[in-house]
This record gives C-alpha cells, structure tokens and sequence, in this order.
C-alpha cells in the first residue's frame, strides 16, 4: 500500500474550556470569604482593576461672613442649629461638671505613650504556655527542666501524653526513673490530670489530689469505667454490695472530675457563618436581598482607559500588556455579576419549592434534588450544584447552607412524599419530650411515625438519622438511677 500526503477539510464541535470560563465556574464555588480574598488578590495584581470608593458627599458647615445677607437672616434656624454643635458646654456647665477642667486637660495633654494597639491585645493561653509557666517557678534541675518541656512537647489537645517514657529519655539523655518522677509531678500541676496517659490515670491523680482515698471508689475508677459507661449499675452493686443509691453517690463525685483537662486552653475559636443572601417575610410573600457587604464594587481605571483613548506614546508591548489586563477586569467584573445573579436565581427557586419551610419550619421540608431547580430556572444541575456550595442563607428559622433545602424523600400512606430532614426534625423532638426512665426504641419511634403521621420508615433508616444526629440509642439514654 502506497504511503501519501493529502489534505482534508473537517468540520467539527467541541467544548474548548478557556481561562475565562474556568474562572467564571470557580467563582461559583467560592464561599463568600474565599471570594473576597480572590478579588482582593486580583485588585492587587491588575492596575486596571479600582474599588470605587463611597465618599461622604455631605458640605462641611461654613458659617457666612456676612450676617446681615439675606441667607443669613433667612436660615436662622440653621445658624441656630449650628450654635448648639459648636457651643462650649464646658463653660456653662462650669462647676456642676463631673470632672474638673485641669484633669480634663491633664488627660488630653498627655496622652498614654509608648502602647500601640497591637501592644492592647491579649492572645488566649495555650496549654503549653501555661505548664511552661509553672515549670519556671517549680525547682527544677536544669535536666528536670529538659525532661518536663519535652513531655509538655508530647500532649495533645486533651493534655494527654501521648509519647512513651523510653523515648523522652532518649531525647533527653534522661534515665527512666527520672523521668516518671518528672511526669508525676507535672501531674499534680494545673490543670490537675494533665499529662496522663489513659482517663483512669487522670481520674485517679484528681482523686488523689483532691483527697478521695475510698478503695472502692479508687477501684471502681480503676477498674470499672466501662460498665459506668455502659450504665451496668446493678453487677457493680452486686460485686460492691452497694445500694443504687451509694452507686449513684460514687457516679456523681467522677462526674465532678475532668476527664479531658488541657480542652479548656484549647486554640480552636469559633467560626462565625457570614450570610450570602437573607430571605425575609413582608405580608405574604418573601424578600430574597443578597449580601454585599465587604465586597467590592470595581470599576476599570480611569487614568489608564484615559491613556489607552489617547493612544500615547507606549510601546506595543505595554499595549498588548494593558489591553489583556482591561480584558480580565472586564471579565472579573461580568463574572461576579453573573455569579450573584444565578445565585440570586437559585435562591429565588428555592423559596417558590421550600415555602413550607419559611412559613412554618423544619417539619415542612420538602423532598427536593438539584434538578428540579436546575430545569425550574433553565440551567444544568452542576452549575446549581457549584452555586449552593459553601454557601449560607439567613432564613425566619436561623442560617442553613443551600445544600440543606436538598433532601431525599418518603413515602406517605397517601402516595405524597416527605423531606428525610422532616423526619430527622420529628425524631428529633419525640426524643426530646420521652420519658427519661422509659426512653423510645428506634422501633418505636418508626412505629409512632407510621401510625401518627403515616411516614413508611423502617428501624434501621430510624437508626441511621438518630446516629447522623448525634443522638445515643435508648439504652444509653435511659436514666437507671
């Protein structure tokens, strides 16, 4: 067969992705503080790109030279106005001042020098400031000193020690003996239980401390934690020939000690949810009102759109340069108006399905899949998916993510269907109002679901919401004592 070269024409379609459209899908997905740091970052590395600025456009007050022209005698309830801003109330008050004119004086005369205002701030104690604290005003030899840091090095956010004595002594070029006599000492520090390495040794160490020495009390704690967890009073009476009542006594002095010690200088702060959108109710309908607050307004540089209009004298390759950067601003731009707008959009499908839940709470979710607001507002459902991402609304009942309003469904005796976070509402609150002493079984409750309210659900589904809720099972939320 003969080898040759020929040229043919093709005509074809397909999906190009270009940098443009990459951004616009990110931006999507962005939560609103990785957006403000993205547009902040792109503020910073495009001349053309500005924030516009909100200027107070308020006159400053001036007073008129002349007080015999007609302004003057017309605004007299102006200058009047301005008289009672600009009156020296310290001289009329005089004497009846709560404080005198020198200290007043004294005070702004000199003002407190030498404290900045990052010097005012106070950052929260770490467990390992702390333990270091007391280490420096305890009588340590220096090679004490170097055992007790490197155990302080060695403990998690619980203040538990989490290496071995062989490997301290290694590092440290301690013996064993020595550094057991450290970690019993850093034991007894503040908090009392730090550094342990199982709960019973932290629990022991608190009694011990704070002057418990019952045997069986010690033994229970010892010996006994998981049948305490596990609430089996009536074998631990038995062995202890003991009364549920004396039990009980027992369990109330270990629910007094701290099983986690170092938890109260944990760094973790809490994360605080900023809104994208708030949905509020006027008379019978509801108000969507996105939330700009913090973002940006931009606009192109006029300085530079001026020059470019120009035409001034700038090499082809600072033209080439400022043309694509006016590009990705215009883009920029057009990207977060888009990205507001189907927000905005899939809000808007989101209230029209969901209008039981703003009207009456988390009992009246509906079922609800991303196709069915993607078909409601004419887009695909991965870009409904990508907008409900990380993002929050503000709602009559509290703040939700948008991936909340999607949940599955069950069937009804009627043929209807209803949202799984209904039932996991519903489960929630018949646990809430049982009997402590004869709490509900999993199948109980679906039979109460199915009887009162005709919700087909089986135990394990019940099981399976009550565990996703965080919520024990009956026998460990029943109280025996």
């Amino acid at each position: 067969m003969a080898l040759e070269l020929r040229q043919q024409l093709k005509l074809s379609q397909q999906l190009v992705m270009t940098p443009q459209l990459q951004q616009a899908i990110k931006l999507l997905q962005l939560s609103r503080l990785e957006l403000m740091e993205t547009v902040q970052q792109e503020l910073l590395e495009n001349p053309l790109l500005e924030e516009v600025l909100v200027e107070d456009e308020r006159p400053a007050p001036t007073i008129a030279e002349d007080s015999h022209s007609p302004d003057a005698t017309t605004d007299e309830g102006a200058m009047q106005r301005e008289l009672l801003k600009t009156a020296e109330w310290d001289d009329y008050i005089g004497d009846f001042a709560s404080t005198s004119r020198q200290a007043t004086v004294r005070e702004y005369e000199a003002p407190e020098e030498g404290f900045s205002f990052e010097a005012r701030l106070t950052s929260k104690t770490s467990l390992e400031g702390h333990l270091s604290w007391q280490i420096n005003l305890s009588e340590f030899t220096q090679q004490e000193r170097a055992v007790a840091d490197a155990i302080v090095g060695n403990l998690d956010h619980m203040g538990y020690f989490r290496s071995s004595l062989e490997e301290i002594a290694q590092e440290t070029g301690a013996d064993e003996p020595l550094v057991e006599s450290v970690l019993h000492k850093l034991q007894r520090f503040d908090p009392v239980g730090v550094a342990a390495r199982t709960p019973q040794e932290c629990l022991l160490v608190q009694l011990e401390v704070y002057g418990y020495t019952d045997p069986i009390l010690l033994e229970i704690v010892s010996d006994h934690l998981e049948d305490l967890e596990k609430k089996r009073y009536k074998p631990l009476a038995k062995k202890f020939k003991l009364s549920l009542e004396d039990i009980r006594q027992y369990l109330d002095i270990i629910q007094s000690l701290d099983p986690m010690p170092g938890s109260h200088f944990s760094s973790s702060e809490p994360v605080y949810v900023n809104p994208d959108a708030f949905v509020y109710k006027y008379g019978d309908d509801f108000i969507i009102v996105l939330n700009e607050d913090g973002l940006p307004k931009l606009q192109l540089s006029p300085y530079y759109m001026e020059d470019m209009s120009r035409g001034s004298g700038a090499s082809g390759s600072d033209k080439d340069y400022l043309q694509d950067k006016m590009r990705s601003a215009q883009w920029l731009m057009k990207s977060l108006y888009q990205r507001q707008r189907t927000l905005f959009k899939v809000l808007e499908s989101i209230v029209k399905f969901q209008r039981g839940f703003f009207e009456h709470g988390v009992t009246k979710l509906k079922p609800l899949i991303l196709k069915d607001v993607a078909d409601d507002i004419g887009m695909h459902e991965s870009t409904v998916s990508r907008i409900t991402t990380s993002k929050y609304v503000a709602t009559p009942h509290g703040i939700y993510e948008l991936k909340f309003f999607f949940n599955s469904s069950l069937e009804l005796d009627d043929g209807t269907s209803v949202g799984s976070e209904s039932v996991k509402a519903l489960i929630k609150q018949l646990i809430a109002t049982e009997d402590s002493k004869k709490t509900i079984s999993d199948e109980q409750i679906a039979e109460i679901l199915k009887q009162k309210l005709q919700v087909n659900i089986a135990r394990r589904t019940v099981a399976k919401y009550r565990m996703a809720m965080g919520i024990e099972s009956s026998s460990k939320r029943k109280e025996i004592l």
